[in-house]
């Protein structure tokens, strides 16, 4: 089920609402809350993955019990954890990463090994980064073992992060989880903050998404209609997974939960050490956290430094997807964050701020082209494009054509990436037209998503396949 969908938002989510205040809460206890929440996100998940649900239910189960034995046998925690840990990535490795490795090997030894061809269960990347989280949490003493199975298996389903994010630790929410409270002014910032989500996807990434489809079906692909589609896709994949994690965040605080942010203004970055502190913040502190600092991270050697730093970012790769432009993906950003921390650190912390933010806007746009690309040779074919040699001439009709048509919603994705709407926001805050305009602008907002969500084709979330 989607969140941009009218099953969604019209019938799941106005239920799963009602039915949750409805129920009481003694002595403050959200027992009974959690074990519904826990109910209505199996349902959410049923609904699209019917048959995977019980794999997730099997999941929670032996990450749990596993859990209780780490707590119990101080003595073998160490064994146990490895046994949980395995079990969680076992799943993740053989529903996402099975028939890559079956397909490499044939092309290495010219078997002709069958693909198992299962399908991916719907965001077990990040429930399963989730269980991990908390099984080595726990083993390091840094939580203490959560002692019921619906609380636990509520907080790995909660369906607001459960398909695409942001990846939620058990530490994170384990307050929120035994005792949260509710307030009419959390319960609207998380409406204001779910709508504002719903519009960047539907009215934003949507369309955008539109365009980077015109180009790839395009026979002439001119210099200038590569640039558009980069700088379309840039910003749709943004729009898209913001988006959504603002979504998650506001459903979260509709339900009382408090979940960290995952994005920072990412294309104001002004290096890409910077960015990678801005974008899908949850994932690049799991990994910080949980792989490169027990690898050592930048104490030891500087070989060692160099191996842990590629290890992480090449893991980092693989981790969006089961193919080698996700994994090329991956090492072209620990290049560049090693030339960053040996070569240009002194450059740029003297070179003006406006051009360090160009240099990151080129290599971002670089990088999505691997990110993008469906092959290695067609992401070839689209840097060839880039910089003039592979394309279809400068320019070509079509491309002013798709610009002049799609360049309002390029413009409003421009301002959207920086912090105008924020500032602009702040200072209406401070009159008294705010009380009437905020309601009415989200109602415009939501009733104009939903006109685009009932006209529009299909469109999940691009992160649904990670």
């Amino acid at each position: 089920m989607l969140f941009s969908s009218i099953g969604f938002l019209y019938y799941f989510l106005p239920i799963t609402l009602i039915l949750y205040f409805i129920l009481p809460a003694p002595g403050g206890s959200p027992r009974f809350r959690n074990l519904f929440l826990l109910l209505a996100s199996l349902v959410f998940y049923a609904w699209g993955e019917p048959g995977y649900v019980f794999l997730m239910i099997a999941q929670c189960g032996s990450a749990w019990l596993l859990g209780l034995c780490i707590d119990r046998y101080r003595e073998r925690a160490k064994a146990l954890m490895m046994v949980s840990v395995f079990l969680s990535l076992s799943g993740l490795l053989f529903f996402k990463y099975a028939d890559f490795f079956i397909q490499n090997l044939n092309r290495l030894t010219g078997g002709g090994i069958a693909l198992l061809r299962v399908a991916l269960p719907i965001g077990i990347s990040f429930y399963s980064f989730q269980i991990i989280s908390y099984t080595l949490d726990l083993y390091h003493n840094r939580i203490a073992v959560q002692r019921n199975f619906f609380d636990f298996s509520a907080y790995v389903a909660l369906f607001p992060q459960l398909i695409a994010g942001p990846i939620v630790r058990y530490a994170d929410i384990a307050r929120d989880l035994s005792r949260r409270s509710h307030s009419i002014a959390k319960f609207s910032l998380g409406v204001r903050r779910f709508i504002l989500g719903l519009a960047k996807k539907i009215l934003l990434a949507n369309v955008l998404a539109e365009l980077v489809d015109i180009y790839k079906q395009s026979a002439a692909k001119s210099l200038l209609f590569t640039w558009i589609y980069l700088l379309a896709y840039s910003l749709h994949i943004y729009f898209d997974f913001s988006g959504y994690s603002d979504m998650a965040i506001g459903l979260g605080h509709m339900l009382g939960f408090s979940f960290l942010e995952n994005f920072n203004y990412p294309y104001l970055a002004d290096s890409i050490t910077d960015f990678w502190r801005r974008w899908h913040m949850s994932l690049s502190s799991w990994f910080r956290d949980y792989v490169y600092i027990p690898l050592g991270g930048n104490r030891v050697s500087e070989g060692r430094f160099v191996f842990n730093l590629m290890l992480v970012w090449s893991l980092t790769g693989f981790w969006h997807g089961a193919d080698w432009n996700f994994m090329l993906w991956g090492l072209y950003f620990g290049v560049l964050l090693l030339i960053e921390k040996h070569f240009l650190r002194q450059i740029m912390e003297k070179a003006p701020r406006f051009l360090r933010h160009v240099y990151v806007l080129l290599l971002l746009c670089l990088s999505w082209t691997i990110f993008d690309g469906g092959s290695l040779e067609e992401t070839r074919q689209t840097i060839g494009r880039m910089f003039g040699p592979g394309s279809d001439g400068f320019t070509d009709p079509a491309a002013f054509y798709y610009l002049r048509s799609y360049l309002v919603p390029l413009l409003i994705g421009f301002i959207g990436c920086t912090t105008l709407p924020k500032q602009l926001t702040s200072k209406l805050m401070e009159t008294k037209v705010f009380t009437f305009l905020e309601p009415l602008s989200l109602f415009l907002l939501l009733l104009l998503s939903t006109a685009f969500i009932v006209d529009g084709s299909f469109n999940p979330f691009i992160y649904f396949r990670f």
